[in-house]
């Protein structure tokens, strides 16, 4: 299965793969339509800065897979491997935040429901807009 990776060595920091991310989940049309609504989109990717290394961090789609473990309500389903959140369900309880060991889920504030990556399954065509969207190509869709 393709997976999301990071080259740190590359990532400029530039957050620009949380710009394209949060614009293609957001419904919107383009980036411009996503970012002039009064409700701003919320990546489901985050960039991490340090002194000495740069690097995004979004959900791994890991074997454990304890969010989907830690999931009261059942809202979080695994497809071909990858993890998604089935809003429908979810409640907003937060035990899937608790239970990512990587800080991956995060909650949408104004709808009371998880965010998490899904690889753009729904939105992109074949590669997550994170990847399409790294200048540097520091974040690059594969299988390893």
């Amino acid at each position: 299965m393709k997976k999301v990776y990071v080259n740190e060595d590359w990532c400029l920091a530039c957050h620009l793969c949380e710009y394209y991310c949060a614009a293609a989940n957001s419904g919107a049309v383009n980036m411009v339509k996503a970012f002039s609504g009064e409700k701003k989109p919320i990546p489901r990717i985050r960039v991490e800065e340090s002194d000495k290394v740069n690097f995004a961090v979004q959900c791994r789609h890991c074997d454990a897979k304890p969010c989907v473990r830690g999931c009261i309500a059942g809202a979080l389903e695994i497809r071909d491997g990858v993890v998604s959140c089935n809003e429908e369900k979810c409640v907003g309880c937060g035990t899937c935040i608790l239970s990512c060991p990587y800080g991956c889920v995060v909650m949408d504030e104004d709808n009371h429901r998880i965010q998490k990556c899904d690889l753009c399954v729904k939105n992109h065509n074949g590669e997550p807009a994170c990847v399409a969207g790294c200048p540097n190509r520091a974040i690059v869709f594969e299988e390893r």
